[in-house]
This record gives structure tokens, C-alpha cells and sequence, in this order.
């Protein structure tokens, strides 16, 4: 199945659709979303792309993440992802967006316009061999230690994200 990511411009406007390899290879900017879930200890599931994905296969990352479809809304995204990847769905709640751009050594870019969303879980996921390596629940503290420790270890994408938001994903998990 032929995915399309939804281009859009720096205000989150829809211009377009594109091929979602297309729009890596091109550096287009097109709207994506990260999933951040914690449990009651305020660990926050970590997830290992499998071996098989086509970039960062084998890094550690948020929860899941991925692209919306046309006429979806970022929490069903969230959602639908959450259940494809990790076998189990959270309410969400979408905390801020960002635009980042993270070139990878295999020639594609990440460009994307990304909503960030937060849920809580504390039960084990079901993970899907094909998306999902392990898992791994972590304190942000510890997060925060490793990922200066052994930046290698982690895709680009949740490196930016922890940098920039740090305080904004701490603070608003410890609200929920």
C-alpha cells in the first residue's frame, strides 16, 4: 500500500499530499506526530524501531510516531498508530507542535511539522515484530542521562524533541 504524507506549510496548513518516501528524499515539509506515554511512576515507554525499518532501524525513540492520513485528526493518528505499533490504545492529549528537519545518513530527510501528544498506560503492550524491536520504560531523568551518554543509540527525532521540550513534556506529564 502506497502511503501519502499530508505537505503542509509553517502555519500547519494543508497544501498537498506526496508519497511518503518522495517527501523524505525531498526534504518536504509534511505533518507528522510523536507519541509520548507514561505510567503512574511517570516512566515514559520507550520504544526500538525494528530491524527492518527503512531508517533508524534499531534506535530507541518515544512511544510510537508516524504520519496522519487525510481527514484525520492527530489524536485518532495517535491512536490508530498507538495500536498498530504497540498493541494498545490511551487517551491522548496533543501538549505543542514544532518544526524540525534531521537529514539521515541513507540519503532521506526528515522535514516534518510535528504534534507532540502525551497519555498515560501501565500495563505491558503487545508490540508488532515488524514495527517494534523492545520497549522499555525509563524515568525522563534517565532519558535525559542516556541519550548524553550514547546519543548514537537514539533516532534523531526524539534527540530534537527531548532537547527542545524537555520542560514542557516534563511539566505537562506531571499534570496528568
Amino acid at each position: 500500500m502506497v502511503e501519502n504524507v499530508i505537505l503542509v506549510d509553517e502555519q500547519d496548513n494543508e497544501v498537498g499530499f506526496m508519497e511518503k518516501i518522495e517527501a523524505h528524499e525531498k526534504a518536504v515539509l509534511h505533518r507528522a506526530f510523536s507519541v509520548f506515554v507514561f505510567n503512574d511512576n511517570n516512566e515514559l515507554m520507550l520504544q526500538q524501531r525494528a530491524k527492518s525499518k527503512y531508517h533508524s532501524p534499531l534506535l530507541w525513540t518515544n512511544t510510537c510516531c508516524s504520519h496522519q492520513r487525510k481527514g484525520e485528526s492527530n489524536i485518532s493518528a495517535g491512536k490508530r498508530r498507538l495500536q498498530e505499533e504497540m498493541g494498545f490504545v490511551c487517551e491522548l492529549e496533543e501538549v505543542f507542535s514544532f518544526i524540525y528537519k534531521a537529514p539521515f545518513d541513507n540519503g532521506l530527510t526528515e522535514h516534518e511539522l510535528d504534534h507532540v501528544m502525551i497519555g498515560r498506560y501501565n500495563d505491558e503492550p503487545v508490540i508488532n515484530p515488524d514495527e517494534v524491536e523492545s520497549f522499555q520504560w525509563m524515568s525522563l531523568e534517565a532519558v535525559k542521562n542516556d541519550i548524553a551518554e550514547n546519543p548514537e543509540e537514539y533516532t534523531a527525532w526524539f534527540k530534537i524533541i527531548f532537547d527542545k521540550s524537555y520542560e514542557k513534556i516534563a511539566n505537562f506529564n506531571n499534570k496528568i
